[in-house]
């Protein structure tokens, strides 16, 4: 398979012409991959467009690519999002990382009460940076022609106005309906998935009141880590995407 790559913008690119890649893209491109003159690559924006073609001038400082073929991907309907705990050590990353590969189309940071990381100040802004950044590189890895986003952290209150739009979906091990047997009406659905110690009863009554639903993942419980990406792979049957 041709290696990806991401440009921050290819709107106005055509059949022919020449995009170069700059910067962090072009050294990883030349020094990590190791591509070479007259290899195939696929070149996208993160926003649908998606670009094949060869690459002719390969340096760590500049790397272009002559495309031979443009096509456009609609983003799908309805999304997938995962709004995921703040979790200790690297439980969280690896949530966001994975979900980005299995499709999730947006991704929440949600201060939950039993959060062990707190994201406050300054270390908010170089969390959600730090996110961002891997989701970049895994839907590079994924192949993904539509970068998710990674939208601003949430408090519990904030996400319980999300209910009003959109179908939230709380993971919970303790809930009466399998996610398996959710039919999909149309609306995003938005898994909420909880820290280590769990999502707590105050914050269970509060979203269920605006409206959120408890579901069943399976008769295991899984890590913060793992139930997100998993949870995914389901709708993405029921959704089908798979």
């Amino acid at each position: 398979m041709a290696l990806h790559f991401l440009v921050e913008s290819s709107t106005d690119t055509r059949v022919g012409d020449l995009v170069s890649l700059t910067g962090a893209e072009a050294k990883h491109a030349a020094v990590v991959r190791r591509l070479r003159v007259g290899e195939a690559v696929t070149v996208g924006d993160g926003a649908g467009v998606w670009l094949e073609g060869t690459a002719e001038e390969v340096s760590p400082t500049r790397v272009d690519v002559r495309v031979s073929e443009r096509t456009e991907q609609a983003a799908l309907r309805p999304r997938v999002v995962l709004v995921q705990a703040l979790a200790k050590g690297d439980r969280d990353e690896l949530a966001v990382q994975a979900a980005c590969e299995l499709g999730v189309d947006e991704i929440v940071p949600w201060q939950a009460a039993r959060s062990v990381s707190r994201w406050e100040g300054p270390k908010a802004v170089k969390g959600r940076e730090r996110w961002a950044t891997i989701v970049r590189e895994a839907a590079k890895q994924a192949h993904r022609a539509w970068l998710p986003e990674v939208a601003a952290p949430v408090t519990t209150k904030q996400l319980a106005r999300r209910a009003a739009s959109d179908r939230v979906l709380l993971l919970d091990p303790t809930a009466p309906a399998k996610l398996s047997e959710i039919v999909p009406d149309g609306r995003d659905l938005v898994l909420v998935v909880g820290p280590e110690g769990g999502i707590s009863d105050e914050e269970l009554r509060l979203l269920t009141d605006a409206g959120a639903e408890r579901v069943l993942l399976g008769d295991t419980v899984l890590r913060t880590s793992t139930a997100g990406p998993a949870a995914i792979a389901v709708l993405s049957v029921a959704l089908g995407r798979w």
